[in-house]
C-alpha cells in the first residue's frame, strides 16, 4: 500500500448551511463511496478528514453536533479520522506523518469544498512531494459571493448578481489551476473503469 484516498470536510456542516440547496454536487457522498470502494478493494488507505472552529458557535462548531461525516458515510477499522482547524489538512493534523509511516506516496483528494480545502490540500501535498490525483466530480462546491458584495444577501440576490462567481466557474478554474502544476485531474468513472 502506497495510495491513500483523502475524503476531506464531506460532513454534516455543509448540509446546515443555507448554501447547500445551492452546492454543485449534492450527492457527493455517492461518489466519495465509490472511491472508498476502490481504495478498500485496492488495499489503499481512506483518510477521514473534518473541519472544525471550536468556540466560534457555528456549524463547524463541534458543540453543535455537526462535525461528523455525512450520513452514508463510515470510516473501517484502522481509517484515521482527523480533524483539521486550518483549510488544509496537513497544517492541523499528523496527517503528513500518518502517510509518512506508512510509506504512502500518492494520494487521491476528495471533498468539500472544491477550490477550499480541496485544492489547498491537493497544494500542499503537491509541495511535500505527493503524486496527488484531483477527483473533481468528487469534490463539491457553492456559487461565491463578490468581494464587495453585502455579507447578509439572500441566496437569491448571490445567484443574480453578475459577480457572483458560479460553481461551474470555480471548478473549471480549479482544474485549470491545479492540471499539470499540483495533480492530475480526474474523474470517478476514469478511476473505477465505469465510463461509458
Amino acid at each position: 500500500m502506497n495510495k491513500a484516498l483523502l475524503v476531506v470536510d464531506v460532513q454534516e456542516s455543509f448540509r446546515q448551511r443555507p448554501l447547500w440547496r445551492v452546492i454543485s454536487n449534492p450527492g457527493i457522498v455517492e461518489q466519495v463511496n465509490q472511491l472508498v470502494a476502490l481504495a478498500r478493494a485496492e488495499g489503499d488507505l481512506v483518510v477521514w478528514v473534518l473541519h472544525s472552529e471550536p468556540g466560534t458557535g457555528n456549524v463547524f462548531d463541534p458543540v453543535n453536533g455537526h462535525v461528523r461525516l455525512q450520513d452514508g458515510l463510515a470510516p473501517a477499522d484502522g481509517e484515521p479520522l482527523l480533524t483539521k482547524t486550518a483549510h488544509n489538512a496537513f497544517t492541523t493534523t499528523n496527517l503528513h506523518q500518518t502517510l509518512t509511516q506508512r510509506g504512502i506516496r500518492e494520494l487521491s483528494v476528495s471533498g468539500i469544498r472544491t477550490e477550499q480545502c480541496c485544492e489547498t490540500t491537493t497544494r500542499v501535498a503537491s509541495d511535500l512531494g505527493y503524486d496527488v490525483t484531483f477527483v473533481t466530480d468528487a469534490t463539491a462546491t457553492n456559487p461565491i459571493a463578490h468581494r464587495d458584495a453585502p455579507a447578509d444577501q439572500t441566496i437569491e440576490e448571490l445567484l443574480a448578481d453578475p459577480r457572483t462567481l458560479h460553481s461551474e466557474d470555480i471548478i473549471a478554474r480549479t482544474e485549470y489551476a491545479l492540471a499539470g502544476r499540483f495533480a492530475t485531474v480526474r474523474t470517478v468513472a476514469e478511476l473505477t473503469g465505469t465510463q461509458g
